[in-house]
């Protein structure tokens, strides 16, 4: 079934993505797939939800899946024997039952493949304020965090599951999180105020590497990076997702697979804010249709992304 990585052939790479799904647009699944498929990943993708295109246009219609539903297409996978993934990838949930069962499934699967990595965005708010129901804040805490490998919350959502406040950079919240289970943490936004002033946004990351003799030691980065004037959709799913790819080209170096992941959103986002504004025209604020990401013309950046952003080993 695996190749050897010395062969031309190397290792097949399998990921198990369980996201929202939108017709038009980017976001979840769709922001996911093409990028990870593009860098020789193989993608299964279950859409949890199906709609029209993202919340944020005035209209969208769909459906959503229930944890039933999610638990019998896993059937369909497991009774063909292809339930072998390397990876497996969650975002946006707002329902108990649906993320308990997406534990049950990471379960089994880790069973399965031991050495399977979970890579956990707990999508629950932002800025202070919480936009899925707060009876799934426990489920994260208590069950989904204690078998996430990597996990990617903003600033706001590791305050909630710790429920310590982060002030500096030295505070202890990465610590706590490595404690509660993954082994690599990043808060992909802070509103930790930047050396370089305020039009830069901090990312921290934080990976605990154990060495053969049973110690454990941590990798702390720091990252400063250009805000952008705009609201987009998506771009979390995609951080989630490059962060996957480059962790698994670089296992034990967060600085590299960092630098890569947010190289390349500044590059979509960069292509995105332009386009958006080239259709608005002069002294007009683009519309959520105008701002869907840039994707499949960002194909070469996915590919190999310049780096515009150099982190700092803390």
């Amino acid at each position: 079934f695996r190749h050897r990585r010395s062969g031309r052939l190397a290792m097949e790479c399998r990921v198990l993505s369980i996201q929202s799904h939108v017709v038009r647009g980017y976001v979840g699944n769709k922001s996911a797939s093409f990028p990870l498929q593009v860098l020789g990943f193989e993608v299964d993708s279950i859409n949890s939800v199906q709609f029209s295109n993202h919340t944020g246009y005035a209209h969208w219609k769909g459906q959503v899946l229930t944890a039933e539903e999610l638990n019998v297409l896993y059937e369909g996978i497991k009774l063909n024997n292809v339930n072998h993934y390397d990876y497996v990838l969650t975002g946006y949930s707002r329902d108990v039952s649906f993320l308990e069962m997406v534990v049950d499934i990471v379960a089994e699967l880790k069973e399965a493949n031991p050495s399977l990595v979970y890579v956990c965005d707990p999508v629950m708010g932002d800025h202070g304020a919480m936009y899925v129901p707060e009876m799934l804040l426990p489920v994260y805490r208590d069950k989904v965090v204690p078998v996430a490998n990597i996990l990617t919350p903003n600033q706001f959502e590791a305050e909630l599951l710790t429920g310590r406040k982060m002030k500096t950079e030295k505070d202890a919240i990465m610590d706590l999180l490595h404690k509660m289970g993954p082994e690599t943490v990043v808060l992909t936004s802070t509103d930790l105020h930047s050396k370089l002033g305020d039009p830069y946004l901090v990312v921290l990351g934080s990976q605990r590497i154990v060495k053969p003799d049973g110690s454990s030691s941590s990798q702390k980065i720091r990252m400063d990076i250009p805000k952008v004037d705009a609201v987009f959709v998506g771009t979390g799913d995609l951080f989630a997702a490059m962060l996957l790819a480059w962790t698994h080209h670089h296992p034990k170096d967060l600085k590299a697979a960092c630098e890569k992941t947010v190289s390349l959103m500044h590059h979509v986002i960069k292509r995105t804010i332009t386009y958006a504004n080239e259709m608005a025209g002069p002294g007009k604020k683009p519309s959520p249709a105008q701002l869907e990401l840039r994707m499949v013309q960002s194909k070469k950046d996915i590919e190999d992304p310049a780096l515009v952003v150099e982190a700092t080993v803390l």
